[in-house]
């Protein structure tokens, strides 16, 4: 008797366990850390789609797209959160993504109509440094200057790429010169964000190259007003990320519901304080307090994604050649 319970129990479970669908969201690493969004998320979706969701983190954005491309249509996610507008182009081409029908009062710099990528936060981004660091106005200053900075590798970082863009949309056809002078500003060239802000962070460097919004997490998780980020007079390129649907996905409807929650005030609210962005909606209750002492650029700069992709090669070439000599 105690055996027939016991497999009795053992198939209820299991029965159980198969009526719960899994929803798996594919996404950079520091979005599903301890600090980061994802434990909050995951909490706040499964309190109403009776699901599972699986965040599946991969080390940034570039990263990220590698993968699903290498996965194709057997990919295991449903769901592919972390790319942003400089790799939209490029993942439209690959045929793996599905329109998501969800429409939302979006709060950003730039109009949105994409149908098949939806935004869910954005910044500019930005060198941060200690306040008391006296810090070149411009891109051009900071190649003259003995400022050492920390950056990361636009192979797989979207700040890296983000970066680049930047160059090229202030400087054109002098971006190969500017990257010149920034050569031996250069302390090292790191594979994702954590790592060059890490050595930020034990004085490797006078400046990280991050976003405008950085300071507020030493402002509101630290008590520490020390950091700022450094407006440059030719503009701040900006950051938009997105998701999008899986055209493979089994789970289309799980999929569409996780999309249109991550547009609503719920998974917004969450945003500014743990992945330290604006959110592409404002949430009711506004930004937290310690977000209006943040330094705003006068100008804003974005390439379209198909401009972002026709001028990848030869940025990273110029890149690269600046670096090796």
């Amino acid at each position: 008797m105690r055996h027939l319970a016991f497999a009795a129990g053992l198939l209820g479970a299991t029965a159980a366990s198969a009526q719960t669908p899994e929803l798996t969201v594919y996404t950079y690493d520091s979005f599903v850390s301890d600090w980061g969004p994802g434990p909050q998320v995951e909490a706040a979706f499964e309190e109403t789609c009776g699901c599972d969701l699986k965040l599946v983190g991969v080390e940034d954005g570039a990263a990220l797209l590698a993968r699903v491309r290498l996965e194709g249509a057997h990919s295991g996610a449903d769901v592919v959160l972390g790319l942003d507008t400089n790799l939209m182009a490029a993942a439209h081409k690959t045929g793996l993504f599905a329109p998501h029908g969800v429409s939302a009062d979006f709060d950003l710099p730039v109009a949105w109509d994409d149908p098949v990528f939806l935004p869910y936060d954005w910044g500019w981004f930005a060198f941060v440094h200690d306040k008391g660091f006296d810090a070149p106005a411009s891109l051009r200053s900071l190649a003259d200057s003995d400022a050492t900075i920390l950056i990361r590798d636009p192979r797989s970082s979207t700040p890296g790429l983000g970066l680049l863009m930047w160059v090229r949309a202030a400087y054109g056809d002098e971006a190969g010169a500017i990257w010149e002078g920034l050569a031996d500003n250069i302390v090292t060239v790191t594979k994702g964000w954590s790592e060059a802000y890490g050595l930020f962070m034990e004085g490797e460097a006078d400046m990280v190259l991050s976003y405008t919004t950085s300071p507020a997490y030493h402002l509101i998780a630290e008590e520490d007003d020390s950091k700022t980020a450094a407006i440059f007079d030719e503009g701040h390129y900006m950051q938009v990320e997105v998701a999008a649907m899986m055209a493979a996905t089994d789970q289309p409807e799980l999929a569409g519901e996780f999309l249109r929650f991550m547009v609503s005030d719920r998974f917004q609210s969450i945003i500014p304080t743990t992945n330290w962005m604006y959110p592409a909606v404002t949430p009711a209750g506004g930004l937290p307090e310690g977000f209006e002492t943040l330094a705003r650029p006068g100008k804003s700069l974005l390439l379209a994604p198909e401009e972002a992709a026709a001028l990848r090669d030869q940025a990273l070439a110029e890149w690269r050649a600046a670096l090796s000599r």
